[in-house]
């Protein structure tokens, strides 16, 4: 029988994140060989997975990066089962460095498939099912692409938001994360009123229309009057056309307006709940 020692037993911690016991029995299972250690250990986050591939992964962390130079912006969430595990320091920490890869990823299946510490994306998943005891998955992987983008993760890794620029101009950055924190706050449905879904505006419109009979109003004048109820709706729901939360005296397309001739060309909002 191999002499495993506690330089041994930490060394696999390292590679893998599990716990000192669940190393050392791996190790006296492998005789002492480190590789067959690490198999053993997938193979119980591939049993692990299994049992839990049911369960319900709700809770989690959702992270925005952008590249260097802010041309690039992604969102992952990394979703597990317990808050308890979602705010976990190790935890959070995995799922940055789970979006540094997806950065250089073209969509989720090529994030699933990159290299992480020369196992992929989605067998470190599975390791990690086996280390922590939960079943954890990437939920969310949103991308964009653009002249200047920049993003806000809000207090508790909950919400991420992306938001992308039309040019790469003095001052930015500031303002791009001022959009991005607004997207977060204020959680419009989409960019402006073009970029609305058919199928909610019919919907909004039908809404109006039944308030306006409930008030008496005569049905001829119902579509006009809803048409004018449904601006309201564009300025309360759509990121461009939202009041600005750090100044109400304008609107967001009028604030990034202030670094000239720069409009928001897109948005990404992922919210855990």
């Amino acid at each position: 029988m191999a002499n495993i020692t506690a330089a041994d037993v930490n060394n696999l911690r390292q590679i893998t994140g599990a716990g000192m016991m669940d190393c050392k029995k791996a190790l006296v299972e492998a005789d002492g060989d480190k590789e067959l250690a690490i198999e053993i250990l997938r193979k119980k986050g591939q049993k692990v997975a299994a049992n839990r591939a049911d369960r319900d992964s709700s809770e989690g962390a959702v992270i925005a990066k952008v590249s260097a130079d802010h041309k690039t912006g992604v969102i992952i969430s990394l979703n597990c089962e317990t808050d308890f595990v979602a705010k976990n320091e190790g935890y959070v920490a995995l799922a940055n460095r789970f979006a540094e890869i997806a950065l250089n990823a073209a969509d989720k299946d090529a994030f699933l498939a990159a290299s992480f510490d020369n196992i992929t994306v989605a067998e470190k998943l599975i390791e990690q099912t086996g280390v922590i005891g939960e079943k954890i998955e990437i939920g969310v992987f949103e991308k964009i692409e653009a002249p200047f983008i920049n993003f806000y993760i809000h207090a508790g890794n909950k919400i991420a938001t992306l938001v992308a620029l039309s040019a790469n101009v003095a001052g930015a950055d500031v303002v791009a994360k001022d959009v991005a924190m607004q997207a977060a706050a204020m959680s419009p449905i989409a960019l402006n009123e073009a970029a609305v879904d058919q199928s909610i505006i019919e919907k909004e419109i039908e809404i109006a229309k039944d308030q306006l009979r409930q008030e008496g109003k005569p049905e001829a004048m119902l579509e006009n009057i809803a048409k004018g109820k449904l601006q309201r709706f564009f300025k309360d729901n759509t990121l461009v056309n939202q009041e600005f939360i750090k100044d109400n005296t304008k609107n967001v397309a009028q604030y990034v307006k202030s670094l000239g001739d720069v409009e928001v060309v897109a948005f990404k909002r992922v919210a855990l709940g």
